[in-house]
């Protein structure tokens, strides 16, 4: 279990949701949280650096956000991150700092770590990136069991219970997912791990590995 712990995939530096997090024992339970988070934190920011716009978005002066961008609070797009066009923000998200949104991309009830790339056709939902992880052009992450029951989490052939309906992943600090690829809801990916494109993912992913095909790892980095 420890190796879904937020202590093991994160670096909690790298983040503006670091109270959140620090306070919580795995990333999935943050989801229900993030947007009380963002209003609390968001009253807290310094008016000289972010600035207020509407109800409960918060957006650093020095990123840039094209004018075709729909943002939905609460939402705080921390400094220098940038947010491209046709982007849809539906609420409940923290874009860290350097951060980029891409064109179309998608993104609701998610943290982005500090510098996380999601720059082509993404969606990303009920999720949690972290520091410098990035997704192809494509890659999605699956938030909803067709079924509807709650989302597990498949660690070594058991499954852990997670308690939330809507959980899309979690990517460990420096991990890359290919084109294409899909992310099934209950995907835990550790730090440093690349996944292949056209990639069909679910469960627990090892930490410095190359992800082939379903359950296969390629190799060690």
């Amino acid at each position: 279990m420890k190796r879904l712990t937020i202590s093991n995939l994160y670096n909690l530096d790298r983040t503006i949701a670091k109270e959140l997090l620090e306070g919580l024992t795995y990333p999935w339970e943050a989801l229900p949280l993030i947007g009380d988070f963002i209003i609390k934190k968001g009253n807290t920011l310094d008016p000289e650096i972010y600035e207020k716009r509407g109800e409960n978005i918060w957006i650093a002066k020095s990123a840039k956000v094209f004018d075709s961008v729909y943002l939905n609070g609460p939402l705080i797009i921390d400094e220098n991150a940038e947010v491209r066009q046709c982007a849809f923000i539906r609420g409940n998200a923290i874009i860290g700092k350097g951060a980029t949104v891409g064109n179309s991309t998608e993104l609701k009830n998610s943290i982005l770590f500090d510098e996380v790339q999601t720059p082509h056709f993404n969606y990303i939902g009920d999720s949690i990136l972290g520091y410098k992880s990035h997704t192809g052009a494509g890659a999605i992450t699956s938030n909803l069991k067709s079924d509807k029951s709650l989302v597990t989490v498949l660690l070594d052939g058991e499954k852990v219970e997670t308690g939330v309906k809507k959980f899309g992943a979690m990517l460990g600090d420096n991990v890359e997912v290919g084109c294409n690829s899909v992310l099934n809801p209950g995907t835990v990916i550790g730090k440093n791990t690349n996944v292949y494109p056209l990639s069909f993912v679910r469960g627990y992913v090892a930490e410095n590995s190359i992800y082939k095909r379903l359950g296969e790892i390629a190799e060690k980095i």
